[in-house]
């Protein structure tokens, strides 16, 4: 498809940008020529409509917009529908005033641009001239040409980079894994509205500068936490070893699935579900909400082992110790009742 004409604003075209192609989403001129004649034959805007294959708003707008004193007359409504279309348009950051300061002055503050962008409500409820999106300031930092903002405030950026990092499509990232993954999106329903007991989500909780960890385990239904030893390192086979001795200690209907996130402690997750009959499901990247219960629980356990600290020194007893505590305590959303008295109702049951 063919880039539609630059324009300059007030600018009319001339014949030869008129007769070029642009996107179909546009009426061109021969559209626009079997208007008139249509009208002038007295048909109805949804008649036109549904000769042209346009919504009958189309029709409607263009006649409304583009009639001159002399009526509806083809190329003039392409010229002047054409006029209308300048590209590029200017950024709203490329002019020197109110807006661009403010923006300006929250970067220096060290604000992103979501931030500004959000503090213009209400700053300014009543001005929608001063509104401007998070990405408009992101071109405008990485793209200089497209924004007026002078290049040293780019150092207010906290990423510190001076280009876009692209984003990859996470449909078509390339597996970390050898063995392929089972995406969260493949969860059976009876797992993800926690209909069903017996299916866990897991993760790691890692100590000074990543080099000790306990892996921590969250049943979906019970809340019901089990903590991982981890000696020595946590590595794939390691973090597998312990794992499988753990899910070992429970009934077979209580071990249904295990949902982690994409961490290369969970290389050899084949090999687990050989041994415990577990499907793994592996979230989406940089999504810890599809592991709440996990999440939430890591942040609770970090009471007992702070960040930036050797995880090492907990022995075996002391995370059952702390298992137990949290276990122990009455939660809201299970009707007050703790995990350690719904897990036992489970265990109870064949």
């Amino acid at each position: 498809m063919a880039p539609a004409a630059r324009v300059a604003p007030g600018e009319f075209p001339g014949l030869v940008q008129l007769q070029k192609p642009i996107s179909s989403r546009y009426l061109s001129l021969p559209e626009r020529e079997r208007i008139r004649d249509l009208s002038r034959d007295g048909a109805s805007l949804r008649s036109i409509a549904r000769a042209l294959g346009r919504p009958a708003s189309t029709i409607s707008r263009e006649i409304t917009r583009n009639t001159g004193p002399a009526g509806y007359q083809p190329y003039a409504a392409h010229r002047t529908a054409a006029s209308r279309r300048p590209r590029p348009k200017p950024s709203k950051l490329a002019l020197e005033g109110q807006l661009r300061d403010f923006v300006q002055q929250g970067l220096l503050v060290c604000w992103s641009p979501e931030q500004i962008s959000k503090r213009l409500l209400t700053e300014f409820p009543d001005s929608p001239e001063m509104r401007v999106a998070p990405e408009t300031i992101y071109q405008s930092l990485y793209f200089q040409a497209r924004g007026g903002l002078k290049r040293e405030v780019q150092a207010a950026l906290r990423s510190g980079r001076t280009r876009r990092r692209a984003r990859t499509d996470p449909a078509k990232r390339t597996s970390r894994f050898r063995d392929p993954m089972i995406n969260i999106s493949e969860r059976p329903p009876e797992v993800a509205d926690r209909a069903v007991p017996g299916h866990w989500e897991g993760d790691l909780i890692t100590g000074a500068l990543n080099q000790t960890a306990i892996a921590t385990l969250v049943e979906r239904t019970t809340r019901y936490v089990m903590l991982v030893h981890l000696e020595g390192d946590h590595t794939a086979e390691t973090v597998r070893d312990g794992l499988i001795k753990t899910m070992a200690t429970l009934p077979a209907h209580l071990r249904g699935s295990l949902t982690w996130d994409q961490g290369a402690e969970m290389a050899s997750h084949k090999a687990f579900s050989i041994a415990t009959d577990m499907d793994v499901y592996f979230c989406d990247p940089a999504s810890p909400w599809q592991r709440g219960s996990n999440e939430n629980t890591n942040g609770l356990l970090r009471q007992y082992f702070p960040k930036g600290t050797d995880l090492s020194v907990h022995s075996v007893e002391d995370l059952e110790h702390v298992a137990q505590q949290l276990n122990g305590r009455p939660r809201k959303t299970l009707g007050w009742e703790t995990p350690a008295e719904r897990m036992r109702d489970l265990l109870l049951t064949t």
